[in-house]
């Protein structure tokens, strides 16, 4: 079985960084495949629907977004994993919807934070290949929050303004 990691908590200096890009030579490497590995068991264990690199103390630009219905989001729509390399949003829609969010690094906290409703993204998938995919709503939603963790930020930054 896949070992799962410790997640960083608010207030931990790793989760204020941005993170570094997914390099070539790191693309197909045993290590990178493994980080994978591990962010996915580590998301299924404490009821995610994504995460990224930084929240296991990885300071990397890799998420993995897998919305499906679990105990913290019970109304989540089921799609299937991505796991996402240097992502890049290249397009937001101008409506923002309002949004119930929480996250593994902060458990005793959610909150309505606004987020672009569709964004196309780009992103290299594990075999290096770029993707370019739209996504709205609720994937949407993860995409935008896991992006943020790569940069730095966490939604509770979000809480009080627009997105």
């Amino acid at each position: 079985m896949t070992n799962t990691a410790a997640v960083a908590q608010r207030g931990e200096a790793i989760l204020g960084l941005i993170a570094a890009e997914i390099q070539p030579f790191e693309i197909g490497s045993t290590w990178l495949n493994a980080l994978s590995e591990t962010l996915n068991a580590t998301m299924l264990e404490r009821n995610g629907v994504g995460i990224a690199a930084p929240q296991i103390y990885i300071s990397k630009r890799m998420i993995i977004v897998a919305s499906r219905p679990n105990l913290r989001y019970p109304d989540a729509p089921d799609m299937q994993l991505i796991v996402m390399l240097n992502p890049v949003i290249t397009q937001r829609s101008n409506e923002m919807t309002l949004g119930e969010e929480g996250c593994l690094s902060v458990p005793d906290e959610r909150g309505q934070v606004a987020r672009a409703q569709q964004i196309t993204v780009q992103y290299l998938n594990l075999k290096g290949e770029t993707i370019v995919t739209t996504l709205a709503g609720f994937p949407a939603r993860i995409v935008q929050h896991e992006i943020d963790h790569l940069d730095g930020i966490l939604f509770t930054e979000r809480l009080n303004r627009q997105a």
